[in-house]
């Protein structure tokens, strides 16, 4: 499949937003997240921008953006609109509780609630995203168990690389936000190397015979294109990247997605306060970019089954 920019921004930006939504949800409700206005403050807003632009740069990817509104409208049959209500439904309690946090200087008693009804609304609105893909069987390694957990955890990680970092650069020395970094970024790597294990072993779902029915009379290769020319479909689905440089990418994922974070983070705790701080950024940024080249590859190693019908021997 054509990896879209606009989409996979749209993924990694978001998941990060809304993976640190859900750990300063989940730290409000455990009561460990320091009264602090200025942490809640920077916290929230660049979990609010990376949300809001997220949201925003997958509308480059319709045909009328204009006409966005009306996903909100198809949420009893379509994972995309039940992510866009997800994501609207999260807003509220995000907002609620940055001005408890903020303005009122509390992550208690109301704060708690609208911090846990925050967090189940990041959560939901991941798993929604990942569903619109897991619930397409004409992509067969889209159509796999393991998608929502590799969303999950992919926005898990980078949340918890974040809050680690903010934590630690507002002056708060706790064991447990880097620890915790250290645990999402091992299953985050569990999780995608089961993945790419599964996928890369996974028996053939069609193959041109079967596309075609005429398995019985033998082996069926393309005699002439339906076309001359390149089209929408070729263009979208017809995608390829050499195994090679798959591995190349795959390792590259790795190393700087769940290698370098969880390194920096375990690293983070023996030092001062500024070497911590600019590993904790460095291990941020790193997730970031690892998050980038999986999510490229999620795109580019699909194959449309339609592209039985050009020449693809399976799919």
């Amino acid at each position: 499949m054509q990896p879209a920019y606009s989409i996979i921004f749209f993924t990694t930006a978001s998941g990060c937003g809304y993976g640190l939504m859900f750990w300063l949800g989940l730290a409000s409700l455990s009561g460990r997240l320091p009264a602090d206005r200025g942490l809640v403050a920077v916290a929230m807003m660049l979990a609010l921008a990376l949300v809001a632009g997220g949201l925003l740069s997958s509308t480059l990817h319709l045909g009328r953006p204009a006409r966005a509104w009306r996903a909100l409208t198809q949420w009893r049959s379509s994972w995309l609109s039940r992510e866009a209500v997800a994501a609207l439904l999260t807003f509220p309690p995000a907002l609620a509780f940055a001005f408890a946090g903020v303005w009122l200087g509390r992550v208690d008693g109301w704060a708690v609630l609208a911090g846990g009804l925050m967090a189940l609304g990041a959560l939901a609105t991941v798993v929604t995203t990942a569903m619109i893909y897991r619930t397409l069987k004409a992509v067969p390694r889209w159509h796999h168990p393991l998608v929502p957990a590799c969303y999950l955890a992919l926005a898990g990680l980078t949340g918890a690389v974040w809050l680690a970092l903010l934590l630690r650069a507002f002056g708060h020395e706790l064991a447990l936000p880097p620890i915790l970094a250290v645990l999402a970024a091992a299953f985050a790597a569990l999780v995608k190397l089961a993945y790419w294990r599964s996928i890369d072993r996974s028996a053939t779902i069609a193959t041109a015979e079967s596309a075609t029915g005429l398995g019985a009379f033998g082996r069926v290769r393309l005699l002439e294109p339906p076309h001359t020319g390149r089209n929408f479909l070729l263009q979208e689905m017809g995608y390829r990247v050499a195994r090679k440089h798959t591995e190349k990418l795959r390792l590259l994922a790795g190393l700087c997605g769940f290698a370098l974070p969880a390194l920096t983070s375990l690293a983070s705790m023996a030092v001062p306060y500024w070497p911590a701080v600019l590993l904790l950024l460095l291990g941020a940024v790193a997730a970031g970019l690892g998050a980038v080249v999986e999510r490229w590859l999620f795109f580019a190693e699909a194959k449309h089954t339609q592209m039985l019908y050009y020449g693809e021997a399976a799919a």
